[in-house]
């Protein structure tokens, strides 16, 4: 059912000191930030050759990463995103085999302009995870 691994987000204290971090210290290429307001993040995306890393910064006190923050000062892995073909199905199938839906069971707009729903850490071994419809091929 997932496909590929579209990016890890890794949730920072300071999103431009980590920008800088991935692309001066790392080398590589980093694109500007972008506010998403719906989410409550602020986003920055590091483009690998095989994949994505999305640094998150909490926009404003209401943001679900400034709980994140607080728990973890420094920052750290948030979540794992992967593609699905179909996220309607996807997510009908996983439901049927006991998976939680955080938050509405009707997907989000994320970060690429692609529906997007996140299933519960608890029913995936501790680990966040954000399904993202993937383009058709």
């Amino acid at each position: 059912m997932i496909g590929r691994l579209n990016h890890i987000a890794i949730v920072v204290p300071d999103l431009q000191a980590a920008a800088l971090l991935y692309s001066d210290t790392l080398g590589a290429v980093v694109s500007a930030p972008t506010s998403l307001e719906e989410h409550g993040v602020t986003v920055v995306f590091v483009d690998l050759d095989n994949t994505k890393i999305e640094l998150l910064h909490p926009l404003g006190t209401n943001s679900p990463v400034a709980e994140f923050l607080l728990r973890n000062p420094t920052g750290g892995i948030h979540h794992v995103c992967y593609e699905v073909s179909d996220l309607i199905s996807a997510r009908d199938h996983l439901e049927k085999y006991g998976a939680r839906i955080v938050g509405s069971r009707t997907p989000m707009i994320g970060a690429h302009g692609k529906p997007v729903i996140f299933l519960h850490p608890k029913d995936f071994c501790g680990t966040l995870i954000e399904l993202e419809e993937a383009d058709p091929v």
